[in-house]
């Protein structure tokens, strides 16, 4: 069963960079079109898959990374809180 280990995570790593890409919207794909990106993950399997992931994925756009602010009210803003 070990001897497959590989095999089974080179599969997975190809599967979630093949769905990943299909789910990410066009403007957000980085580095080739998106179209590219999933001809690349089909014809070159694993490697093309550890491509995408490394230089094709989106960033992460997450609060505090760039990404909108979330609006608070001023109650909960301590800087407003500070000021009172």
């Amino acid at each position: 069963m070990l001897r497959y280990l590989p095999i089974l995570i080179a599969i997975a790593v190809t599967l979630y960079a093949l769905i990943d890409c299909a789910r990410t919207e066009q403007e957000s794909v980085r580095g080739l079109p998106k179209w590219a990106w999933l001809l690349i993950i089909i014809f070159i399997g694993t490697i093309g898959a550890v491509a995408y992931l490394i230089w094709g994925r989106p960033k992460n756009q997450g609060p505090g990374r760039g990404g909108p602010r979330r609006v608070i009210g001023p109650d909960d803003d301590p800087d407003f809180l500070r000021k009172l």
